[in-house]
């Protein structure tokens, strides 16, 4: 994604720091991390795939020449109890040891020419080094150069498990990176395109800006676009994390890759290629999974350090061994067997795991992350400040209440009387009494004699009666009593109906709070948050809804630039802030929160300022952000902490510390390494579980 049309305020503050090389501890991260590709996912997941196919492959053909290797050593003759010997037995082990060798080990072999040329010695080095040892040891046995045993055997049964263990540990990692290439596949590949009458099937690839296609009942849209005409339910849950279907009509915007419900669309494209939504959230999620956190900086260097760790301590080990008086086998063996048991593989996969499951489940669920550090740091916020319009409440007016005065009417009549007159108005207020009517479904009398009273409200005649729909102002004018049921309501705009002369009722309207919103203010003071609202509006509605919410605190008649004051101070008080704005007017704010969330940009995915984007304004979703980024956070340090105990316990293990009540052998040792990181990878993925 293009990030040249930031705005200037986003520098003020952490941005994502894009890398591009592949982490230290994991110089093959481009072999078995989330598979990434400029030209698009397709071709990624390919060579992907390739890779993982290379292993299995290499691994069974190893482990067919490894029989009569294994067969013939007469180590494991003598610990099995029988004897087979013929002349020229040794040579054919060594040439099916050398083919083990070079073939299963080549992966490994030019994984440690690669790291040693990014000067980042690491998983691949140690392998590698380790392998070399123990083949080149036992050719100098068997040519007769040195006195001792040979241990291709170990060689050959390391190499396989070794293999087997990678391959393992890559198609876990794969499985992570998937969630991104089932994002693209929700592009359909064709689009029906309208000419005048006519309907051509043409490639999305073609279709271009105001092109007009044709969406039938049960396909996806292939493009962004504004409905031209037709109605229908619409599906955009693996899109936006919205489960209930989106009616859209007219004039509404649709997303590429939502599923269309029962009826036909027409649909003006408004966005192709890469501005499209569905193309803006993959090159956020390729993003935020490229990009380094603080978290994975930690992983790299403590993996850095455990390579040089596991060498030095490899050498030293067969240094002691030989000084010991040691057989020279025994000794190289032991040093094998530090290096490969101490790979840092685990904690190569620790952190780029969590990642890139975090990401996608994150995606699916309607949050964008731009910010990996902001997003895994959401665990520490202590106080979350919400912009209140659009985030806590609806951001339009809905009929709060309604009170019939006249005995002669009811409610039904009063509403639908009301909204006949309301029709014709653009007014907010108007609009939510017209809504309202159609919610449910009122038949509206017919109007006559319809004016305008500026500034007060509309009259008009209905079924021969004068009817007017005034603000409390025209009351007062006109010295018509208060009614005393409408002075109690603090929180909404009241009008009232006139019927000829006398008030016949009135209406409360209000924005109206989010269904979701107390239950998610509730979770976050449950986590230990502290929830405010920063609000534009009056104190008096702005203290109504803190009420009915039960937030820690509200600001009544903030502009855009002070909510940047309402975070410092809260900053001062030592909370760690979240800024809960629509990123376009909170930008300044969004961008001095220590985390920034944009709310409501729906398909406009490029909220600068913002860490993370929540595509729709649901409080939930911040709730399930906090807990996401909790969650998150356990899985890297269960996984770190796991990938350095197993170090600390099966190195000295390793060099023979318990020598001779206890020895870890070379096969043993690649075996544990292999199960440490299928555990890591295993444990990775139970955050699916966790917010399945």
């Amino acid at each position: 994604m293009d990030h040249s049309h930031h705005h200037p305020a986003s520098h003020t503050h952490h941005e994502p720091a894009v890398s591009t090389a592949p982490p230290a501890s994991h110089a093959h991260a481009h072999r078995a991390g989330p598979a990434h590709s400029d030209s698009g996912m397709g071709h990624a997941g390919h060579d992907h795939g390739a890779m993982i196919a290379d292993f299995l492959r290499r691994f069974w053909i190893c482990l067919v020449l490894s029989v009569p290797v294994i067969a013939l050593s007469t180590m494991f003759q003598h610990l099995v109890g029988y004897e087979l010997t013929f002349p020229g037995a040794q040579w054919i082990v060594l040439v099916l040891a050398t083919a083990i060798y070079l073939y299963g080990g080549w992966p490994f072999l030019s994984g440690l020419v690669g790291e040693l040329r990014a000067g980042r010695p690491g998983m691949m080095t140690l392998v590698a080094v380790a392998i070399t040892a123990a083949y080149v040891y036992s050719v100098a046995v068997t040519v007769g150069w040195l006195r001792g045993m040979d241990f291709f055997w170990e060689l050959a049964t390391l190499v396989d498990i070794m293999l087997l263990g990678h391959w393992l540990e890559m198609r876990s990692v794969a499985g992570a990176s998937r969630a991104l290439e089932l994002i693209v596949q929700l592009l359909p590949a064709e689009a029906h395109q309208v000419h005048g009458d006519m309907i051509h099937d043409v490639p999305v690839a073609g279709i271009k800006l105001d092109d007009v296609v044709l969406v039938r009942p049960g396909e996806k849209v292939p493009v962004d676009g504004v409905v031209l005409d037709g109605r229908s339910a619409v599906n955009e849950s693996a899109l936006t994390g919205e489960s209930v279907p989106v009616t859209k009509a007219e004039g509404d915007q649709v997303i590429a890759g939502a599923v269309n419900g029962e009826g036909a669309l027409k649909v003006r494209v408004t966005h192709t290629g890469e501005d499209s939504y569905l193309n803006k959230v993959v090159g956020l999620v390729r993003e935020a999974q490229n990009a380094k956190s603080q978290s994975q900086n930690l992983a790299d260097r403590a993996a850095g350090w455990l390579t040089l760790l596991a060498l030095s301590v490899g050498i030293i080990t067969l240094v002691a061994w030989l000084w010991g008086g040691a057989e020279a086998s025994f000794a190289v063996e032991r040093m094998v067997t530090v290096m490969v048991t101490s790979c840092p593989h685990a904690l190569g996969v620790a952190i780029p795991l969590v990642v890139a499951i975090s990401t996608a489940l994150s995606a699916q669920r309607g949050l964008l992350i731009r910010n990996r550090t902001a997003f895994e740091q959401a665990r520490k916020i202590s106080a979350m400040v919400f912009d209140k319009t659009g985030t806590l409440t609806e951001g339009e007016f809905g009929v709060a209440g309604l009170r019939v005065l006249d005995p002669a009417l009811d409610e039904n009549t009063l509403l639908a009387t009301a909204a006949a007159l309301e029709q014709q108005s653009q007014h907010p207020i108007a609009q939510g009494i017209v809504r309202e009517a159609r919610q449910r479904k009122l038949t509206l009398p017919p109007v006559s004699d319809f004016q305008s009273l500026t500034g007060k409200g509309v009259q008009a005649t209905v079924n021969g009666r004068q009817v007017l729909i005034v603000s409390p102002g025209y009351l007062k004018e006109h010295n018509l009593p208060l009614p005393p049921e409408a002075a109690g309501n603090q929180a909404a705009t009241v009008v009232f109906m006139l019927v000829d002369g006398k008030v016949a009722g009135f209406l409360a309207l209000a924005d109206r709070i989010r269904s979701d919103a107390k239950a998610a203010v509730q979770r976050l003071q449950q986590a230990g948050i502290a929830v405010f609202m920063a609000t534009g509006d009056n104190q008096r509605v702005a203290d109504a809804v803190a009420q009915e919410l039960g937030l820690n605190g509200v600001y009544a008649e903030v502009l855009p630039h002070q909510k940047v004051a309402i975070v410092q101070e809260l900053q001062q008080k030592g909370h760690f802030v979240a800024m809960t704005g629509d990123g376009v007017n909170d930008a300044p704010a969004l961008a001095q929160a220590d985390v920034g969330i944009a709310v409501g940009s729906g398909t406009d995915v490029a909220a600068e300022t913002a860490d993370i984007i929540l595509v729709n304004s649901r409080p939930t979703d911040i709730t399930n952000l906090v807990e996401l980024g909790r969650a998150t956070y356990r899985k890297m340090m269960q996984n770190l902490f796991w990938a350095t105990g197993y170090n600390l316990v099966a190195i000295p293990l390793a060099a023979g510390v318990l020598y001779p009540h206890f020895v870890l052998s070379p096969a043993m040792g690649a075996v544990l390494m292999s199960a440490s990181t299928v555990i890591v990878a295993l444990n990775a993925q139970l955050l699916r579980r966790q917010f399945a």
